[in-house]
């Protein structure tokens, strides 16, 4: 399971989220680009820029709420740690 971050291209807007397929998530969030029924379709959300991963749904599924609680400081601040220059992450090349 994952948890992640994803942000806009002028990174104004955090959307954090929860799934067992990283990959086919991320391709669902940038076909839904244009959909402004959808939160992410709405603020163009769809750069990966952070993700950790949880060994079952549960613990995934509270750490996305934890880190929903934070403030927008500590979120860059975990950002920062994590990808210090914020550029979009490809799961194909990450090495991080």
């Amino acid at each position: 399971m994952y948890v992640y971050i994803l942000t806009n291209p002028t990174q104004t807007v955090l959307y954090i989220g929860v799934t067992n397929n990283l990959a086919r998530r991320l391709y669902e969030h940038s076909n839904g680009r244009g959909d402004v029924s959808k939160f992410t379709g709405r603020y163009q959300t769809d750069l990966l820029i952070y993700f950790e991963v949880c060994p079952d749904a549960q613990q995934a599924i509270a750490r996305e709420k934890q880190l929903k609680g934070w403030t927008r400081a500590k979120k860059e601040a975990l950002i920062n740690a994590f990808n210090p220059t914020w550029q979009a992450i490809d799961l194909d090349t990450w090495t991080g």
